[in-house]
C-alpha cells in the first residue's frame, strides 16, 4: 500500500491522476515544445490457457489510450528500449486477434476508423514486458524525432489532405491491372468448365449446363422502360374496379360528362351542316 501510495503521489508530481487498477501509466509527449505529456495507458496481456492467439501471454503487452495519429512504427520505436520486438498490432478495440487481409489496393480501401486505438507489443522475451512497465518511473518519454516526426495539428491535417489527393496515371494502371487480373481468372474458370463438360464424376453424374446460341445482351433504357409499363398495365388489370362506393359514383360522373361532351360536339356539326345546306334528313 505504501508503495502504491509513493506512485500515485510521483505520478500527481509529473501531473497525472491514479492509473486504472492493474494498468500502468506512461508519459509520452510528441515533440519537445509539447507542455503537458499525453499518458499511455499498459499492462501485461493475459489470455485464457487454451485460447488460441497470436499475442501469446506474459510476452504480450496491452496498450490503452493510443491516439490515431500514432501508428505501429512510432509504438515500435518507443518500446524497443525494452527489448526486441516481435510484432506490434494496432487495433480499434480489444477482443480476439483476427487475421487481417493484407490491402492490395491503395485507393479502394475501407475508410480509417478516427479515434483512440489499443495496441497489442509482442516482445521475443518476457522480460521486455517489465522493463516496458517500468518507463513508468522515467520522465515524460520524446516519441517524436526529427528523423520520425509524429505529425500532429495542421500539420497532420495537411499530410492527410495530400494523401487524398488521387494520383490519375497510378490509379489508371491499378485499375488495368486489376481488370486483367479478372479476365484472366474468367478465362480460366471457363477453359476448366469445358474440360469438365459431358465428362462423369465419381458418382457417374453428368453436370448439364443451359447454354444459348446468343449470349444474353444487357438491357437498354428503352427496354426497361418497356418492362417497367407492361408491369405497371399488369398491375393495373389486377385491380378492381368500382369497389367502392365513390369509385362507382366517379364512373357515372365521367360517364354522363362524356355523353354530354358529345352531345354538344354533335350539334355544332349539325349547325355547321346547316349553315353550308348540305343537310339531308331525308
Amino acid at each position: 500500500a505504501a508503495s502504491r501510495r509513493a506512485k500515485m503521489a510521483a505520478a500527481k508530481e509529473r501531473g497525472f491522476g491514479a492509473a486504472p487498477p492493474g494498468y500502468t501509466a506512461l508519459a509520452v509527449k510528441f515533440s519537445e515544445k509539447q507542455r503537458s505529456a499525453h499518458c499511455l495507458l499498459v499492462k501485461e496481456h493475459q489470455v485464457r490457457e487454451g485460447a488460441g492467439t497470436s499475442h501469446p501471454p506474459r510476452r504480450t503487452l496491452f496498450v490503452l489510450n493510443v491516439p490515431p495519429y500514432c501508428g505501429p512504427d512510432f509504438l515500435h520505436r518507443l518500446f524497443s528500449r525494452c527489448g526486441p520486438i516481435q510484432t506490434v498490432d494496432v487495433c480499434e478495440k480489444p477482443g480476439p486477434n483476427e487475421k487481417k487481409e493484407k490491402l492490395k489496393s491503395k485507393f479502394f480501401t475501407p475508410k480509417a476508423v478516427t479515434g483512440f486505438h489499443v495496441a497489442y507489443v509482442v516482445f521475443r522475451k518476457p522480460s521486455g514486458v517489465q522493463a516496458a512497465k517500468a518507463l513508468s518511473q522515467e520522465g515524460p518519454l520524446l516519441i517524436s524525432t526529427e528523423t520520425n516526426p509524429v505529425k500532429t495539428g495542421v500539420s497532420k491535417w495537411i499530410a492527410s489532405y495530400a494523401a487524398s489527393v488521387v494520383d490519375q496515371e497510378e490509379l489508371k494502371a491499378e485499375v488495368d491491372a486489376y481488370m486483367q487480373d479478372y479476365d484472366k481468372k474468367i478465362a480460366e474458370e471457363e477453359a476448366k468448365a469445358a474440360r469438365e463438360e459431358g465428362v462423369p464424376d465419381e458418382e457417374g453424374w453428368v453436370k448439364v449446363t443451359r447454354k444459348g446460341r446468343k449470349p444474353g445482351l444487357p438491357r437498354t433504357e428503352a427496354a426497361n422502360l418497356r418492362v417497367l409499363e407492361k408491369e405497371k398495365q399488369k398491375r393495373a388489370r389486377k385491380e378492381l374496379l368500382n369497389f367502392y362506393a365513390w369509385q362507382h359514383r366517379e364512373t357515372k360522373r365521367e360517364h354522363i360528362a362524356q355523353l354530354r361532351k358529345k352531345f354538344e360536339e354533335d350539334k355544332q356539326r349539325i349547325a355547321l351542316m346547316r349553315a353550308q345546306r348540305k343537310f339531308r334528313p331525308y
